[in-house]
Formats: C-alpha cells, structure tokens, sequence
C-alpha cells in the first residue's frame, strides 16, 4: 500500500507528464531531503527532489528579532531555509542568470515540497577526484566561480516564477547558534561534562569579535554549502559554467571568506596547506581591491568557527543519532580547526580548546 508521501510523489509527477518515468532512488546525505533519478521515455534523465516540508522547524521571517528567532527553533536562529523548495527555485534562478550552471527548474509545487530538476550528471569533483583526476584544476575552476559571484553585490530578494525568497545575512546569531552547537553535541558525543557557565561565558566572548566581523563584511552571495561533494564537472560547458552547482537553498548574504572555508578545509576530504594556500592567493589576485591580511585573519576566524559547527552540528549529532560513518571525518576536522586557531590573533579561543578539551576528547 502507498504512502501519503509517496501517493503525493505520483500525483505531482503524473501532473507534470511524468507518471511513466522509471525511478531511481539517489544517495542522501545528512539533511531531511531525498532525491530520485527519473528516466522518462526516451527523454533525457531528470531529478526529483523530495523536501517533505513538515521535516524542519520554522525559518526565519523577514525582520524577526533575535528572541523571535531563538523562539522558532534552530532553522530560523541559524537562518536556514528548512528546505524550502521557493528558496531553492529562486536561488537556482539568480545563479543561472550569473552564468553559473545551478540546474533548472523544470516543475515544482511549494506546499508539497517537491521540485523536478536538470539532471547534471554525477561527476562530483569529490568521486572524481578520489578516481585520480587531477585536483588543482577542479580546485581553480571552484575559485573562479566564487569571484564571479562576488563581483557583485546580490539583492534582498530573489525573485523566480511567481515567487520571492528574502536573502538575509549570515549575521551574529546565525554565526553563534551554529558555533555554539559544538557546546551542546561535543560533551555528549566525548564523554566530557557539559560545560559549566563560566565557561560558556569565557566561549562567548573569545568568539564575539569572529561573530562581529563576519557579519560586518557580509557583502556576498554565500552558497553556504560549498565543497567538493557538492560542485560537479561539466567539462562540455566553458569558462565558470564547468561547474555544476548543488544544495545552495540555504544561501545568503555572508562574507566572502564563508564558502572558501567550506571548499579549502573540507570536512569529508584531505586539502593539503600547500593548495589552501595556492587557491587563496587565486583569489586575492582576481579581487585586488580586498585587503590581503584583513581577508587571510577572517578567513582563518570563520574557518575556525565552521569546523567548531561541523564538528558538533554535523559529526557529534549524526554520530550519536547512530550514523557512525560520521566519525570518520573527525579527526581532519579537528585538524583543520588546530591549524586556524595557530593564528596569533586566535590565541584565546587555543588556549579555551587546550583547557576543556583534552587531545584524548578529540576524536
């Protein structure tokens, strides 16, 4: 017997013409979204996304206070999109009208949280690169496509077949509630004590001056998810259109170091220093007038902070919701966060980790 999903699964796709396509489910990753490979007759592949919307607490409204904010639950505090298929249209739509290859959107249906999109292949630079393609130039092509889109300064709202999507700003709650969430799954997932308010209140102040200077230069479009199991090579298009771009419904106005972070300390794969550093000089070159030490400082802050998300949000939680596979990818995200926090300027937040988490609670 059907389920309700999947009974609304085949209504959607019999209103779009594609009752008779063959499905093929895909590999998910840590969100609440599916995917589905469709192959209609005769007619090139497509994909189904499935983001059932009763999944995710509530966004973020527009011009909601912090308190509203903390009050909606993580979503809206952090600024996530929970999926929403109106931010994935209108985003998608913004990054094709800057020549970037983000699929389009051939049908969808808001309420019921379904869209059916381009199929863009499945060269992803991570399965690529892991089969022996040579890294730097799928590394220098990723680059290139965040000076193209940082030439620009995006607008408040994103607009796409009859709908709108505000695009806000990667700002001092998102930053915190994301951070902080290394304060709520780490303990738990190391076996330490929580953490007493004294030193939640020692945390809060030594990562202010990060939270403050990423949303002072909030300036960019942020994809907000940028690395290398979400970027695909499509070698028959030119220039930065090569590069087949997913998962960006979450996107926002952040600063320009936030998506080089992602892509030059990925979590999921080794980036040697020597080709973090290279890609970084790539940039600075095609955007002369940023401040080269400035941009280096908040870059290494923000990357500090991510890895302090990721290794808590993302590892610690999935890994104790049973997903064990997660753990794998620790121990180069504690790496990464040592390597940041080598930064004279982050001297404090060093001496925090040093204190409260041992090298044996570092997994």
């Amino acid at each position: 017997m059907k389920s309700e999903r999947e009974a609304t699964k085949a209504r959607f796709l019999a209103d779009h013409g594609l009752a008779s396509a063959r499905r093929e489910p895909l590999a998910g990753d840590a969100s609440t979204r599916s995917y589905e490979r469709l192959h209609p007759p005769g007619a090139p592949a497509l994909i189904l996304m499935d983001q059932a919307p009763v999944l995710e607490t509530p966004i973020c409204p527009p011009g909601a206070s912090d308190a509203e904010r903390l009050a909606l639950g993580y979503n809206a505090a952090a600024r996530l999109a929970a999926g929403s298929i109106a931010a994935f249209v209108t985003t998608a739509a913004y990054l094709r009208a800057q020549g970037l290859s983000a699929p389009e959107v051939r049908a969808f249906d808001v309420d019921a949280g379904l869209a059916v999109l381009e199929d863009l292949g499945d060269g992803l630079f991570a399965s690529l690169m892991a089969g022996g393609q040579a890294e730097r130039p799928l590394y220098e092509a990723a680059v290139d496509v965040q000076v193209q889109l940082h030439a620009q300064r995006p607008p408040d709202l994103l607009t796409a077949q009859g709908l709108d999507w505000p695009l806000l700003t990667y700002d001092t709650l998102a930053l915190k509630t994301a951070t902080d969430t290394f304060l709520d799954w780490w303990p738990r997932f190391a076996g330490l004590a929580a953490f007493d308010p004294a030193v939640v209140a020692e945390w809060d102040a030594l990562w202010a001056p990060v939270w403050a200077r990423g949303e002072a230069g909030a300036g960019v479009f942020c994809h907000r998810d940028y690395h290398a199991q979400n970027l695909l090579w499509l070698p028959d298009r030119r220039g930065v259109a090569r590069v087949g771009l997913l998962d960006f419904q979450d996107a926002l106005r952040a600063h320009p170091a936030w998506d080089l972070t992602h892509l030059l300390q990925d979590a999921r794969r080794d980036v040697a220093p020597e080709l973090e550093r290279a890609m970084l000089e790539r940039y600075l070159l095609a955007r002369p007038a940023v401040e080269r030490e400035g941009f280096l400082g908040d870059y290494r802050a923000l990357a500090a902070s991510n890895a302090a998300r990721i290794l808590g949000r993302v590892f610690a939680r999935q890994a104790l919701l049973g997903r064990a596979h997660y753990k794998v990818f620790m121990p180069r995200t504690w790496r990464y966060l040592e390597r940041d926090l080598a930064d004279p300027a982050l001297a404090g937040l060093r001496r925090w980790f040093d204190r409260h988490v041992p090298l044996e609670a570092r997994a």
